[in-house]
């Protein structure tokens, strides 16, 4: 990774020196002018080092400009000769029919290294300019930066007639950092620039993250790589980044290297991950991993709006298994942790297998690099054993709450991709975390609209790894244990507030968030009217994309409640157990005639002998109870 120690040098130069009063009378700013050092003569479309060059953006003539050769990452700035802190930045665009919009996200970066890797944003054009006109902007940084920038965005080639920053000499202070929105900003810098190309080399970076408040910065050397699948084939490219030490990240409860920035592309609303995270909290799944949306920049270019996110991983408050070592061959050690995904891709991985009912697995702890074979057979044969044993191996806890999610989300790629994991010394598999939601939430053109469905959407259009569809349905359609326990669980989420109100209010809440930075995410990559992935529909807007998920999450509780046969009864009935009963304790007097009906209303009897496990309503004039039979 990098050799030289770069946070020791951001603290020097920016974090620990001394606070600075702004002044009022801060001047324009003069300096040694640097940047990407390849033109575009547009006469003869060739190469140039003579015409349009960069030294024209400072050139005070309004009608001359600079214009890179590479359409992107490229740049112009200067160097002030010493630390200065930057009040106010101006900037006008080329004299011609494109040259108004070309700066519309074009980025202004402060750096204390030459080559801008520990650079920090100091403003964002955010609408067009007006030619022959300077158009200024105030800077909210209190850093001080001997090296100045404007890089222009995508596929612009810089374009920029004249550019302009105010200030005055300090190394300034870490009071207030500049963030592109109200959301916190993750702002990567590669090594010699280089460009994340594939999901396997990684470039050595320095990786800042801003806290929305301006305040609470991380600035730690790493590296960046794209990930995912089927999202990598996007223009909007997924990345993984990696700390070369533990890192608190924001208010994520994990410290850990490895982080994921979801891109989120066909998702027009921004939000769909976050509220199926929503959903599998309220669900109550024993780990639901962070995400968080952000503002992304690399190398100083705006990528958009992300979802900054745990990597689904072995580790502390994360997947918490033990992480075994190629050393754990035998007797309990070989046991576990494992982690490992039923996965349509599974094929395209070192570490996978099929199992013997046809399911797709990737195993993802022990990973590829370090699992030994008599680890690999005994997960497969594990497998193999919970597939054909379920009762007896599979955790029903959270394979129905993860079901449920996944099914309340109108999620079609629930069964594409489903992660387990099996601890050491424990003879139980478990289900879960949730995991990618892109198409949930009525955005998927194969299953539109969900809610018209008689049917799980699992059984309905779904895609399903394997023969994963059948193995669902052995447990929620033909285990009538696993269908009344559904049902149980599902009534702890709606007593605990789970209802189409509560939800609406947080796809409301979420809205509110994105709305400055789905602003910008959709003039960078402006798809509003375009048909992306399985859009079902062009809704046109922002505004309207929302209200599509809004419609949806509304409706669709009342077709959960149908399609589990549950009729809602507020929680306030007394909880009454099977040793009270005898002593006709609580609100029933069991020596008394009484009813007995399921959670879904169906009568039972008038006695609670010989009823299966589950939660019963027992009636009794006025008076109600919930008693819960475990056999």
């Amino acid at each position: 990774m990098l050799s030289y120690h770069i946070r020791r040098k951001i603290l020097s130069l920016i974090f620990l020196a001394p606070a600075l009063t702004i002044l009022a009378d801060d001047g324009k700013l003069t300096g040694t002018v640097i940047g990407t050092a390849e033109s575009v003569d547009y006469s003869t479309s060739r190469k140039s080092t003579i015409i349009n060059t960069r030294e024209m953006a400072f050139d005070g003539d309004l009608n001359t400009f600079f214009a890179s050769w590479e359409r992107s990452y490229t740049w112009t700035g200067l160097d002030l000769g010493s630390p200065h802190v930057i009040t106010k930045v101006g900037w006008s665009p080329r004299n011609d029919g494109q040259g108004e919009g070309r700066v519309v996200l074009g980025v202004f970066e402060g750096s204390n290294r030459k080559d801008f890797l520990d650079a920090l944003p100091l403003y964002i054009i955010k609408e067009k300019g007006t030619i022959g006109v300077i158009s200024h902007a105030d800077v909210d940084c209190s850093a001080g930066f001997r090296y100045v920038r404007y890089v222009g965005p995508s596929d612009a080639r810089c374009n920029i007639a004249e550019l302009e920053f105010y200030g005055h000499p300090g190394e300034g202070d870490s009071t207030h950092l500049s963030h592109i929105t109200n959301l916190p900003t993750v702002s990567i810098h590669t090594l010699d620039g280089r460009i994340p190309y594939d999901k396997v080399t990684e470039i050595p970076s320095l990786i800042t993250i801003i806290g929305d408040d301006g305040v609470d910065v991380l600035a730690e050397p790493g590296g960046v790589r794209e990930r995912g699948n089927y999202s990598r084939s996007f223009p909007k490219k997924p990345y993984r980044i990696k700390f070369d030490k533990k890192q608190h990240v924001l208010d994520a409860p994990a410290k850990a290297k490895k982080w994921t920035l979801i891109n989120n592309y066909g998702d027009k609303t921004l939000m769909r991950n976050l509220l199926a995270f929503e959903l599998s909290h309220r669900m109550g799944m024993p780990y639901t991993p962070y995400g968080r949306a952000v503002d992304v920049l690399l190398n100083g270019e705006y990528k958009g709006c992300y979802q900054l996110c745990d990597q689904v991983c072995v580790g502390k408050n994360r997947v918490d298994i033990t992480e075994m070592t190629p050393q754990d061959v035998s007797g309990s050690a070989l046991t576990g942790g494992y982690f490992f995904e039923i996965d349509a891709y599974a094929d395209q991985e070192m570490s996978w297998f099929q199992s013997s009912q046809g399911n797709p697995v990737t195993i993802k702890s022990p990973d590829e690099d370090s699992i030994v074979t008599v680890q690999h057979n005994y997960i497969k044969n594990y497998f193999n054993k919970m597939e054909s044993q379920w009762k007896n191996y599979l955790d029903l806890n959270t394979f129905l709450r993860h079901f449920l999610v996944g099914e309340l989300s109108g999620n079609t790629d629930t069964y594409w991709s489903v992660f387990m994991y099996k601890e050491r010394d424990d003879d139980i598999v478990y289900t879960g975390p949730v995991w990618d939601f892109d198409l949930a939430f009525e955005n998927d053109e194969r299953t539109y609209p969900v809610n018209s469905k008689s049917d799980y959407i699992y059984r309905s259009g779904g895609s399903c790894a394997g023969r994963m569809r059948n193995f669902v349905d052995r447990i929620v359609i033909s285990d009538a244990s696993a269908r009344a326990r559904l049902v149980e669980i599902w009534d702890e989420a709606r007593q605990a507030g789970l209802c189409k109100e509560s939800l609406v209010a947080c796809v409301d809440s979420l809205e509110a968030e994105l709305s400055q930075s789905q602003e910008l995410n959709f003039l960078r990559w402006p798809i509003m009217r375009t048909k992306v992935h399985q859009n079902p529909k062009i809704w046109g807007n922002y505004t309207k994309e929302v209200q599509n998920v809004r419609r949806f999450i509304g409706e669709r509780v009342d077709w959960m409640d149908k399609r589990l046969g549950y009729t809602f009864t507020p929680n306030d009935i007394t909880e009454v157990s099977l040793d009270d009963k005898a002593s006709s304790a609580g609100s029933i007097d069991f020596t008394k005639p009484y009813e007995v009906f399921t959670l879904s209303g169906m009568a039972c009897g008038n006695n609670l002998e010989g009823l299966s496990h589950g939660i019963y309503i027992v009636h009794q004039g006025g008076k109600r109870a919930k008693i819960k039979i475990e056999n």
